[in-house]
């Protein structure tokens, strides 16, 4: 039976289903640009494995690319991960694809791409299957490269145990294409504006750098004695005063305590914020969905240690507005004894120097932690109660003017949110760019597709 002769379609016929149909379209853009489909922008490649006996080796001119090399891009968004490279004749043996300069890289298997991490390359390389390339064709490559910054791809990944992108669902994501001039305009205004937040973010990075020096310098002179050497000396007491004792001799045992009600609020080991030390907000949850770990009773004034990596800087001290909470058994809740005050426990459990000699009582292969007798058999050097509350009174004169400081991360917050504002109005023609006497980006979109 002879095969039907496939009819050729017309450039106006390739054009019409090339564009995205006007009710399907996410948003209004100029005149002059045209919504398309991210397919006719390019094309993409998927990677090939990569078996062990070629990784490892620096030596050779073709890098290839994990997941992992895309912690690894300088200013320009530029892959330089050196971990990974091999020559042409192992290349032929992987028969690995060579993707050409430019190209836009990410995840495309795998948590990493909760991740949302885009790279370009700036040499010919290889990149391993759990990545895909992106080639850019006719179109400025950065303008696409920003355009997927604004896209979470998480969003697309397929509902089963293991997220994946599919080829063909980036292929129908509807893009916005100005005219050739303008994507190169946007860029620059993108690139500008990006500059002028990521010298703030150096700025701001630089100052709580240093606040976090000066907090742990504080704290060493505080847990040496310097701190107060001269209260010691006003009140005739000298560093003998201070006892070296186990923690567990003043603490109490810990609380046990069961939800009740209908609703009840709880603290899990992700509830704290490990930059400021506080509880962000207690999740409320109905009792009869209570998690078994939920069963440390807190009361005012106790202190939450984290005893499980990679939480273990998540430390709290319970206020008033959460002792009605009940905590997760991943905390090791803090009940001082009356020569314990529980605020200089606070200060000392995040002393850099407490957690490091912790570290070395973590054990475990899946969820690595810290035995409760591990800290409970901890030397400390306890002042007084009298010096004790002295170091308190001091630190927290102290540091609540570095807590002004601290309130800096929050504008690193703003910065990022910033970024997508500025992405968000760049692929609407907002940025002030657009040219609408240009000549319409249907007629580049119409080359692209008489050459395929």
């Amino acid at each position: 039976m002879a095969k039907k002769k496939q009819i050729e379609l017309t450039i106006e016929e390739k054009l019409q289903n090339a564009l995205v149909p006007k009710e399907e379209q996410p948003y209004k853009i100029p005149s002059n640009w045209c919504w398309s489909y991210w397919k006719y922008c390019g094309k993409f490649i998927a990677g090939n494995g990569f078996k062990n006996i070629y990784q490892g080796f620096t030596q050779y001119d073709i890098p290839y690319y994990k997941v992992g090399s895309l912690k690894f891009c300088d200013e320009g968004n530029y892959l330089i991960d050196e971990t990974n490279t091999i020559n042409e004749e192992i290349r032929t043996k992987l028969k690995a694809v060579k993707i050409p300069v430019n190209s836009i890289i990410f995840a495309k298997i795998g948590e990493a791409i909760k991740l949302n991490r885009r790279c370009l390359n700036k040499i010919e390389c290889c990149i391993d299957n759990n990545l895909m390339a992106f080639i850019s064709e006719k179109y400025f490559y950065k303008y696409i490269f920003y355009w997927t910054k604004s896209l979470n791809f998480y969003e697309l990944t397929n509902a089963t145990t293991v997220p994946a992108l599919r080829k063909t669902d980036l292929e129908n994501i509807p893009i916005p294409l100005p005219p050739l001039n303008e994507q190169q305009r946007i860029v620059n205004r993108i690139e500008s504006l990006f500059a002028k937040l990521d010298r703030a973010k150096e700025l701001i990075e630089n100052t709580l750098a240093q606040f976090e020096q000066n907090k742990m310098a504080i704290l060493h002179k505080t847990f040496t004695g310097e701190l107060t050497a001269k209260w010691r000396k006003e009140n005739n007491i000298d560093l003998s005063s201070w006892e070296k004792i186990k923690l567990g001799k003043v603490l109490l045992p810990m609380q046990t305590k069961k939800p009740t009600g209908q609703f009840f609020r709880y603290i899990d080991i992700d509830a704290i914020d490990n930059k400021r030390q506080i509880v962000k907000a207690p999740k409320l949850i109905l009792t009869e969905k209570a998690p078994s770990r939920a069963s440390r009773g807190v009361e005012t004034g106790n202190i939450l240690f984290s005893m499980v990596r990679p939480y273990l800087k998540n430390i709290a001290q319970i206020d008033s507005d959460l002792s009605d909470c009940i905590a997760s058994t991943g905390f090791y809740v803090c009940r001082c004894k009356p020569e314990l005050n529980s605020r200089f426990l606070y200060y000392l459990f995040i002393f850099d120097k407490t957690i490091d000699y912790l570290m070395q009582f973590m054990k475990g292969d899946n969820s690595p932690s810290i035995r409760k007798d591990d800290l409970l058999n901890m030397k400390i050097d306890l002042p007084t109660i009298e010096e004790q509350q002295e170091i308190v009174n001091i630190l927290d004169n102290l540091l609540a003017k570095y807590n002004k400081i601290k309130n800096l991360e929050q504008q690193l917050e703003k910065i990022e949110l910033l970024k997508k504002a500025i992405l968000a109005k760049a692929f609407r023609g907002e940025l002030g760019t657009n040219n609408p006497d240009e000549e319409s980006a249907e007629n580049l979109l119409k080359e692209i597709l008489a050459e395929k």
